[in-house]
């Protein structure tokens, strides 16, 4: 196979480019859920960490950056988010925190039903039914976020 023919088939389609009126009902639900999760009282450092930490277990370089900098922005602290992947193993994390990311987990990776259900029983000691839902969406939100990028091949490239 000749290099423009290996090319032609190893280049992935922008999903979000190529079908634009789907990628925008995501925007609108992701604006959606951005508006439930602040009226549940879930902090833009708390939503930041979600979608980072779905975004680890997805391997999403793309939002991983995009999710970075928005949690810098929003006041979380570089330590922090370094040890993010192994939140368990520190004492960086609130309760309130720890419960969102154990949800997180259980959302984006529904078949471990053990860990869903330890997870659940965890947020519920520390969240109010408001607050589980507004995560448990913001979970599924960046879910889809990441696989549009993930399959898409979203580069993630030097700053200018």
């Amino acid at each position: 196979m000749s290099d423009t023919a290996t090319e032609a088939t190893d280049r992935r389609v922008f999903v979000d480019k190529q079908s634009p009126k789907a990628y925008h009902a995501l925007v609108e639900t992701s604006e959606a859920v951005r508006a439930v999760a602040a009226e549940a009282g879930l902090g833009r450092m708390l939503v930041e960490l979600v979608n980072l930490r779905v975004s680890q277990i997805n391997g999403c370089a793309f939002c991983l950056d995009v999710h970075t900098r928005a949690a810098l922005r929003a006041g979380d602290t570089t330590r922090r988010l370094g040890v993010l992947a192994a939140w368990r193993d520190t004492e960086l994390f609130t309760e309130r925190e720890r419960a969102a990311l154990a949800l997180a987990e259980a959302t984006t990776e529904p078949a471990k039903g053990a860990a869903q259900d330890t997870a659940y029983a965890s947020a519920r000691r520390v969240l109010s039914d408001d607050e589980i839902s507004a995560v448990i969406w913001v979970a599924i939100t960046i879910n889809a976020f990441n696989r549009v990028s993930v399959l898409s091949r979203h580069p993630v490239r030097p700053a200018p």
